[in-house]
């Protein structure tokens, strides 16, 4: 469609709990419930990239992309559509090989190439299981990635693993512009033969959000866009909170959402950086990251605001 050739910028995407307090020794009725045991470290790989690492060494990666080629999405301009995929594979192999980077889950939040290009080399290298919707294992399976590692997720899903689980919700795209569109819109189930080659190609194909959690209910919740589905988080209680910078269309995108989970201990923005800019080098803000602060220190005083930077571990 005409649309998907134009430019596009990112500026603008941005009732037991008493009762068991009261059967808890030391805690009175009507008490906070406590907060499980933070067993768990986060790294961050730049944009939503995310490393979770669990008791007894499990991985689980969040849109792992590691190549970073070149865009223009923060310019002026905005992302050329045009512009060529890229998988550097040199690199991927350079972390998986040393042991630095593992994964025994890969999940995607939606399609688009600053989310999905390096998922099927880094699910061939690591041999992990890779959650999406159908379009983003189309577009997966396009790219070459492993068919059998790939499992359809359609949100609502809560799956249990060895020392983990992974809660599975149906999510929202941010949007931008004056119409409020998403950008390279639209699903498309695809062949073996209709391999994408553009980042036009690599459509949003619905978006998903993740809350992953440790054996003693540590949690962490990431959104792979600046928006949500208000009704899907009721009674999620994460410990983390991975918040997307932007949301500038939504309608009072960080009080709601704070609000609806309780106000976090922690609050991390997430796809804050210019990722026209390399890894090794330090995190660029694009214009998102004073005003995402801002919200949250007014929505929620007593969450802590922790940023991190490129490739540096989190631990709670």
């Amino acid at each position: 469609m005409s649309e998907g050739k134009n430019r596009i910028g990112r500026r603008g995407f941005l009732g037991a709990s008493a009762a068991l307090a009261a059967s808890l020794p030391g805690i009175p009725a009507g008490a906070a419930t406590p907060r499980p045991k933070a067993d768990t470290t986060l790294r961050w790989w730049g944009n939503n990239s995310w490393e979770i690492r669990l008791p007894g060494g499990k991985v689980v990666l969040i849109d792992p992309w590691l190549t970073r080629f070149k865009t223009g999405t923060y310019t002026k301009k905005g992302a050329d559509p045009d512009t060529r995929i890229e998988v550097d594979r040199r690199l991927i192999d350079g972390l998986v090989d040393s042991g630095e980077l593992r994964a025994d889950h890969i999940l995607v939040t939606h399609g688009h190439y600053d989310h999905i290009t390096d998922v099927p080399y880094l699910a061939e290298k690591t041999g992990a299981t890779v959650i999406g919707t159908e379009t983003h294992l189309s577009l997966l399976l396009a790219l070459g990635a492993p068919e059998d590692q790939l499992a359809i997720a359609t949100g609502g899903e809560f799956h249990t693993f060895d020392g983990y689980a992974i809660r599975v919700l149906r999510s929202l795209h941010s949007a931008s512009g004056d119409r409020a569109k998403v950008a390279f819109a639209g699903t498309r189930p695809l062949s073996r033969r209709d391999r994408p080659r553009v980042i036009s190609d690599l459509l949003e194909g619905g978006t998903l959000a993740y809350q992953v959690r440790s054996p003693t209910g540590f949690s962490v919740l990431n959104f792979g866009g600046s928006n949500y589905v208000e009704s899907e988080l009721a009674g999620l209680r994460p410990d983390v909170l991975l918040l997307p910078a932007g949301g500038d269309r939504v309608a009072e995108y960080v009080p709601r959402l704070l609000r609806t989970l309780g106000f976090p201990p922690y609050v991390v923005p997430t796809h804050w950086d210019d990722f026209d800019f390399p890894l090794d080098e330090p995190a660029r803000d694009w214009g998102g990251l004073a005003r995402l602060r801002d919200a949250v220190t007014a929505a929620s005083p007593g969450s802590a605001f922790r940023v991190v930077d490129h490739r540096e571990v989190f631990a709670p």
